[in-house]
């Protein structure tokens, strides 16, 4: 049997998230999750920042709590991947969680967008395997909280694009003529979770929000890093404030 034909909505899931996860009490509804581990130790040094629970992943992921703007969120940095990030998606709603805001960096397929741009995906390829057991097949999955929040960024005078992305499973396997499909049907970026966090939010309830920043560039002769693995403290805290005024706004 092939992937895509993995979902099964006709029975119930053998180990279920809440048969392992305890609810946590006042949890926030709000939930923030990056990818970068500066983000987190900036996250730890605020005053306000409060550890109310955790991730065991092989090592322990702390889920803090803090403060912007009245509103109280939740905030962890997950792991790389659809299916692990997916994971501990599932049991942050076990948890009491019912909304999500990713953000991250993304690999962009059209040299002319600049480093640090913002990048709000519209629906997402499915070039992995954990959203086929969230939803049926389909090429792409459609990001039914795009609009919302890229009515928030403009409110907030951020400037982004919006576009369809790239989601893969295989960072070392996107290929010159992989990557022109993607950016002949509107792809302009590239990253590992998002056609799966869409795909899981919308099956289990859930709103989940995504947005990019981009970094490195596949759209050339060879590849470019550019930014990728390079970007600075004061940057990466400008990225925490975007998120929080975001969050507070959901």
């Amino acid at each position: 049997m092939s992937i895509e034909k993995a979902f099964d909505n006709m029975s119930e899931e053998i180990l279920q998230p809440w048969n392992i996860i305890n609810k946590i009490e006042n949890f926030p509804e709000i939930v923030i999750v990056t990818f970068n581990e500066d983000i987190i130790n900036i996250v730890e040094k605020r005053p306000d920042a409060e550890i109310i629970g955790g991730f065991n992943a092989g090592y322990k992921i702390p889920i803090y709590k803090i403060t912007h703007k009245n509103k109280t969120a939740a905030i962890y940095k997950t792991l790389i991947g659809s299916a692990s990030t997916v994971a501990l998606l599932e049991e942050s709603i076990a948890k009491g969680a019912k909304k999500f805001l990713f953000f991250g960096s993304c690999g962009v397929l059209d040299k002319n967008i600049s480093v640090g741009n913002f990048i709000v995906p519209t629906a997402a390829y499915r070039d992995e395997g954990t959203s086929y057991h969230y939803m049926p097949a389909s090429d792409y999955i459609e990001i039914k909280t795009a609009d919302k929040l890229a009515g928030i960024m403009t409110e907030l005078n951020l400037p982004y694009i919006t576009s369809k992305t790239w989601t893969t499973d295989a960072i070392y396997r996107e290929t010159r003529n992989n990557m022109q499909k993607r950016k002949n049907e509107g792809c302009l970026t590239v990253e590992m979770e998002c056609a799966s966090i869409m795909a899981a939010g919308q099956f289990r309830g859930v709103e989940v929000y995504q947005y990019l920043y981009a970094e490195d560039n596949l759209d050339s002769v060879e590849w470019e890093r550019r930014s990728m693995g390079s970007v600075i403290l004061s940057t990466k805290e400008k990225y925490l404030v975007i998120a929080l005024d975001i969050a507070a706004m959901i």
